[in-house]
Formats: structure tokens, sequence, C-alpha cells
């Protein structure tokens, strides 16, 4: 049986307390469907095991946001190298807000150098308790169960499974939160980049080398492309996607936090997968971490020998293919679920004209009126200095690089948010 919350090493509060490193920590607050940011939701956060010691109390903004807090951690050459030591710090984050249900998240983790974003949604007061959510144990520093292994090309031919006709991008997957067959474990709702984001959280380090993370992500992402694509545990009866269970699929972790890097270079790769010559189905990639449990007889990728190739200067497809053989390449979906249009496959910038801009302005004033620190603007299809500040404070709200540049990651945040604010909009 798998362990959802398996035995942690605690490396003691008295440690956590002496760190002297340093990390970021961004508290985002909204409603329970994630479409309105909830404004001055006080916010308090304290090391994990002492919860009434408080270490930082702010407020958020009218995007639901606290300010961006640097908090102690352990040293960033802990999460570097195996180590026993645990590399991240462990934080309670305690919310209230005027109308809604109390909240705790216990177990936020804060790793050196990089800035961790914890979501938050807040169900309308109905109750005069409250939620508890415990974030477990990084994949790396705690023992969970090795992966079943698996052929990473199904046989749909000789099985007659059903899959889909092409490979798409899904806006959800469903989310099994336990292994297979658990009927005690709930099934979640999930948006498809929020999972690769939570997963890839909990399975590499965010201090690792960007192409290393890259790699790690493809491989998350056409794993999960692959469950999708072959429909492969609703063909055995199930009504879900894929398991939060490590012998069954990845770690995901209900409630985590996630690092900005892996959510910059998910925005960057999302629509990717990992592909053989003359296989249409996602490569089911298949991986371990290589110190606990070790796999590289099975021509799996480890995490940490992609560390340690992201060190060398391996670029992503040549960490990939050293790990799954030279005939893996990286392949690019032809569907995105869930998005008004398609993405016009060049940046939009100031002087830029037509269609795509009138639709990118139309967007950006639905956005507004649900997040009123991004500014409407004219929508007459031009790309003026209205437009690109508007896009650079929305880029702001949702933790992309502020250029005012609509490229690709900003052009499918644009789409996601106004989506899920058109959404709530129809409802009322």
């Amino acid at each position: 049986m798998d362990q959802s919350y398996p035995y942690r090493k605690y490396s003691g509060l008295r440690m956590q307390q002496e760190n002297t490193s340093r990390g970021g920590l961004q508290v985002t607050v909204l409603t329970e469907d994630g479409t309105r940011p909830v404004e001055d939701a006080v916010v308090r956060i304290s090391y994990t095991g002492e919860p009434d010691r408080t270490v930082e109390e702010i407020k958020t903004d009218s995007s639901g946001q606290t300010p961006v807090l640097e908090l102690k951690s352990p040293p960033l050459e802990y999460s570097m190298e195996p180590s026993e030591e645990q590399p991240y710090a462990e934080y309670t984050i305690q919310i209230e807000a005027e109308g809604f249900e109390r909240e705790e998240i216990a177990g936020t983790e804060v790793l050196p150098d990089v800035l961790a974003q914890q979501p938050v949604r807040l169900r309308f007061q109905s109750r005069q308790s409250f939620d508890r959510i415990v974030i477990g144990p990084h994949t790396l520093f705690a023992e969970y169960p090795p992966k079943n292994p698996e052929a990473e090309i199904k046989p749909v031919n000789e099985t007659g499974e059903i899959v889909l006709s092409k490979v798409v991008i899904p806006e959800y997957v469903i989310v099994h939160n336990g292994p297979v067959g658990d009927q005690s474990a709930g099934n979640y709702y999930v948006r498809y980049k929020d999972y690769i984001k939570n997963v890839a959280s909990s399975e590499i380090y965010a201090t690792w080398p960007d192409d290393t993370i890259r790699a790690n992500v493809l491989a998350i992402m056409s794993f999960t492309l692959n469950r999708v694509y072959t429909e492969w545990y609703r063909n055995k009866g199930y009504d879900f996607t894929i398991t939060s269970s490590t012998v069954y699929d990845h770690k995901w972790i209900y409630g985590r936090n996630v690092f900005d890097s892996i959510s910059r270079i998910v925005d960057e790769l999302f629509e990717n997968y990992l592909s053989r010559p003359d296989v249409r189905q996602p490569i089911l990639t298949q991986y371990c971490d290589g110190q606990r449990v070790q796999c590289r007889d099975r021509g799996w990728m480890t995490q940490w020998g992609s560390k340690t190739l992201g060190d060398q200067g391996y670029s992503p497809i040549e960490i990939l293919r050293y790990f799954y053989g030279d005939d893996m390449y990286i392949n690019v979906a032809e569907e995105v679920s869930g998005v008004p249009a398609s993405w016009p496959g060049y940046d939009l910038d100031i002087g830029a004209t037509g269609a795509k801009v009138r639709q990118l302005q139309e967007q950006i004033n639905t956005i507004s009126q649900s997040y009123p620190a991004v500014p409407s603007v004219n929508a007459d299809g031009i790309y003026g200095q209205r437009t690109a500040d508007a896009v650079r404070r929305f880029q702001g709200v949702f933790g992309l690089p502020e250029t005012g540049i609509t490229d690709y990651p900003t052009w499918y945040k644009i789409q996601e948010i106004y989506v899920a604010v058109s959404r709530i909009a129809e409802l009322n």
C-alpha cells in the first residue's frame, strides 16, 4: 500500500531557526473556484512544529497576493548533492479573511535563492471550523515506494484499447489522491499545468540548473500525456486520469507550494512531450532518484544523474537522450484544450496590430474586472504603450517576467485566466 505521508526525517526545529540562507515566499489567496482574488486576507507564517510563534504577519493586496517575504532556509549545498540534511525549511501558513473559512497549511517548503509560491483557496464561510492541509515531504528527501516498471509504449494495436485520435494538452486532469484501488482516496480536478508544476516541485529541487529542470519537466509531461492519450485508467474501469502514488505514477501533493523556476519552465514547455520515430503516443518516460532507488539498467532517467549532467552543461535533449537513447525527440501537441484561440506564432509587442491584438485587449479588459491591479485598455487592435503596460502588470500579478511583451507563456496565461473569470461571470 502506498503511503500518503511517509515517515519524515526532521532535522529539528532549532536547526531550522538557525538557518542562515534565505529563500522567498509569496502567498496568493483566491476564492475556492480560483477565479477571484481575496483582498485583505490576514496571512500568518510560523515555523512548522511551532505554529503559535508567528514570524511574519501580512495582508494580501487587490490581487490576493502577499509581498515576497525573505525567510530562513538551509544552505544551498543541501539541495545540490544527495544529503541526509533536509534541504528546505518548512513553514506553517494560517489564513483568515472576512466571510471565508479559516485555513492552515503545514509544511510549505522554502528553498534558498528561489521563490516559493503558495496558492490558497478559501471557502465561503459556512461553519466555525477551519481546514488544515499537511504537505508531505519531498520525494528526494523522504522514502516513497518505488515505481512499478511498465512498458514505455502501450501496445494499443494488440489490446484494442481506446485511445485519443491525436495528442491533446488537456485543460484538466483528474488526480486520484492515492494508489489504484483505494476507494477512500479522493479525486481532484487539477489544471494540467498546475498538475505538472506540483509534481515537478515534489520530485526535483527548484535550485537545480534550468536545463536539468527542463529535462525532468519534459519527462513528467510526456508520462502524463501518455496516461491521457491512452486513457489508461479509464480503460481499466476507473474514473480518473492519473494517481498521486509513486508506485504507479508521479508524486502529486494536494495543496503544496510550487517554485518560480519550475513554474516558469512549465509555462515555457507545456505543449511539448517526448516521442520516438513512428510512435504516435507520448512516451511513458519513467525515472527514479538514482540514489535510494536504482533504475539505469531499465533505461530510465535518474534525477540526480540529470542534475550532474546539467551541471556539466548538457542541454535538455542531451540529458534525455543520455538516459532514454538517441532516438528520443521533443514533439509538440496538436491541440491545447480549453483556450479560446491558439498562439499567433510570434510575440506581440508595441507596433503590432490586428485581430489577435484586439482579442488580447478584450481579454485583458475582462480580467481587469476581477483583478483591478491589471488596467483596462482601449480594444482598438493596436499594441501601444498602454497595452504593453497592462500586459506588464498582468505578468507581475501572475509571476511571469515583466517585459510588457505578449510572448508564448504570457499568451496562454492570459487565455487561462480569461477563461476562468469568464466562466464565473457566465454563472453569475
